[in-house]
């Protein structure tokens, strides 16, 4: 008797004998096939299903994976089979050998399908097992072309040459062959391509770069940099040139880093672009950073903040005086939380003023200045300047130096609200960098009135995520670290694992929070400063001591919520 497919589910490890059964229930239930009530309730996926679908029926298993789920390309396949009938049916060509045409459908077992495809095609037809999501992708990139750069790359101007502005060798720069590289067509639209994917796929940032033999572009999706389809190298120069010429930067100019930025407008979004050209051995390297403005939320309540977190930072961004830091890495989203703030905090009767490098997120209701180091306007003359235009509340978008560290001081001890940000590692090193850089310990002990800091997390994707087994010993570290009042038993507590499907590109994840260690200084917190300056051992105590938590912690709790994973928070977190 040959084996049924919960059978092979469970033989495989992908269903319990528990899941199997309730599976089977819902299915006799709500009528519908057995691997449909699997994946619903979350058992499974689409994938394990397909797998086990071919070992039932010895049909082969084609995915995006395995490089077998693409149609071959020269073959008329799309005339062999049209893609109406192809969309209709869930099933895509794959080759034509002699007779044979290969095709991928998510029912092997349907011989009607299969009896249609032989009358149409007059071919017989050798089926291969696939995923209807897989399917349905693959069979918008055969018939659409592809992603937006394969596209533009597959085009008919595609295997025009495209000459290189400079040749190997030549120090002379021919100015007008580099404009006209920069104003061809086939650049201009590649250029276009890469910019309408990137936005289509959440990039952060665009990476584009020159090595010896080949030209490469990374997306930086949710944190982490993926390849993408790279142009010809000959056409590098255009690239770089058409950039530069939207950023209104010099063209001419291989040999020392400029900076730019131009803004676009996708179905009626503003996209802001910083540039970011470094000149390598190579070649120049391109780096723009994407900021859509529509899809920031300046609300406090939607960045992550725990409640206790959100209720400090806003009693301590709602005093008349004094210093309070965001401390991060670059790309942390610190500029996203302050602009939160700041917007929350906002009325017509206090005046917010701003100086920061650049100015990311306009926000009405606050004047903000842009740094412009090349005629003398730094944060700290801005600040100094600041002074004279009667503010309640300043932000100084980052603390470099220590005229700036002090001008800060000596503004939040004459009445003002000082909000800033320095790079450091946790929250509390900020009083160290402080006073290396030459605060007075009485004096920041009387001012600081809260230190925070951030990182961001990758969200697991709600559409594949999939219970984790985790050991009852890591459990219980878990819970016990989150420092939950009322915490949970740990071996009740549902652990996620990421797995990967085609809404998230197969990373399990989608999208980023950020996890925060909010510390809100206190009278023991004062007089460690004042005695000790930066033990930080001795400030965590006291934080803790208060029923303060570090973002270790806030890491975790998002962990027990099911949102993120273990790995994944301690992968940006460092233990105690």
């Amino acid at each position: 008797m040959a084996e049924t497919l919960a059978d092979i589910l469970v033989t495989s490890g992908v269903l319990t004998l528990e899941q199997r059964d309730k599976a089977q229930k819902v299915a006799s239930q709500t009528k519908c096939q057995f691997s449909e009530a699997a994946v619903k309730l979350g058992f499974t996926k689409e994938e394990d299903i397909a797998i086990a679908l071919s070992k039932q029926y010895g049909v082969p298993y084609a995915s995006r994976d395995n490089k077998i789920l693409k149609a071959e390309k020269g073959q008329n396949l799309e005339k062999i089979l049209p893609e109406s009938f192809a969309r209709q049916n869930f099933i895509l060509p794959l080759f034509q050998d002699n007779n044979v045409l290969a095709v991928a459908m998510s029912e092997p077992d349907n011989m009607l399908l299969l009896d249609n495809v032989k009358m149409l095609t007059g071919l017989e037809v050798q089926a291969f097992i696939s995923t209807k999501t897989q399917i349905i992708k693959a069979i918008d990139e055969f018939y659409l072309g592809g992603s937006v750069i394969d596209r533009t790359l597959d085009s008919k101007n595609a295997s025009e040459e495209v000459e290189e502005a400079v040749q190997a060798g030549d120090e002379r720069l021919n100015l007008d062959q580099v404009a006209a590289d920069a104003q061809g067509a086939q650049v201009v639209s590649l250029v276009n391509a890469i910019l309408k994917q990137s936005i289509q796929e959440r990039a952060s940032d665009i990476h584009i770069e020159k090595y010896d033999e080949r030209i490469n572009i990374r997306f930086r999706i949710d944190g982490v940099l993926y390849e993408r389809t790279p142009p010809p190298k000959q056409m590098f120069n255009g690239i770089v040139s058409r950039l530069k010429i939207l950023s209104k930067l010099d063209i001419a100019e291989r040999r020392l880093p400029q900076d730019g930025q131009f803004s676009i407008k996708v179905q009626n979004r503003v996209i802001d672009l910083r540039v970011s050209i470094c000149p390598c051995v190579f070649g120049e390297k391109v780096v723009m950073r994407l900021l859509d403005k529509g899809a920031v939320e300046l609300d406090i309540n939607k960045v992550g903040l725990d409640p206790r977190q959100r209720d400090d930072i806003i009693e301590a961004a709602n005093r008349p005086h004094g210093l309070f830091f965001m401390t991060g890495p670059t790309g942390s989203g610190k500029t996203t939380t302050l602009g939160a703030i700041l917007n929350t905090i906002k009325n017509p009767e206090i005046n917010i003023m701003t100086i920061e490098d650049p100015v990311e997120l306009k926000i009405e209701g606050i004047n903000q200045v842009q740094v412009r180091a090349a005629i003398g306007l730094t944060f700290a003359s801005a600040l100094r300047s600041f002074l004279r235009q009667d503010p309640d509340v300043i932000l100084v978008g980052e603390v470099r130096d220590q005229e700036t560290a002090q001008t800060c001081l000596r503004a939040a001890l004459t009445g003002h609200l000082v909000i800033s940000t320095l790079h450091t590692n946790d929250a509390l090193s900020c009083v160290v960098r402080l006073i290396d850089m030459g605060i007075e310990p009485f004096m920041l002990a009387n001012s600081l009135q809260l230190a925070a800091a951030q990182r961001l997390v990758r969200l697991l994707c709600p559409h594949c995520k999939k219970p984790a087994k985790v050991p009852l010993e890591l459990a219980q570290t878990v819970v016990k670290e989150a420092l939950i009042e009322s915490a949970p038993d740990p071996a009740s507590v549902v652990f996620y694992e990421a797995r990967g499907c085609d809404k998230c590109s197969r990373t399990g994840y989608s999208g980023r929070k950020a996890i925060y260690e909010v510390y809100k200084l206190n009278g023991a917190m004062r007089e460690i400063i004042y005695r000790y300056g930066g033990d930080i051992g001795r400030l965590r105590a006291a934080a803790e001591e208060a029923g303060m938590w570090t973002m270790r912690a806030s890491g975790f709790r998002k962990v027990i919520n099911g949102l993120t994973t273990i790995e994944e928070v301690m992968s940006v977190t460092v233990s105690d």
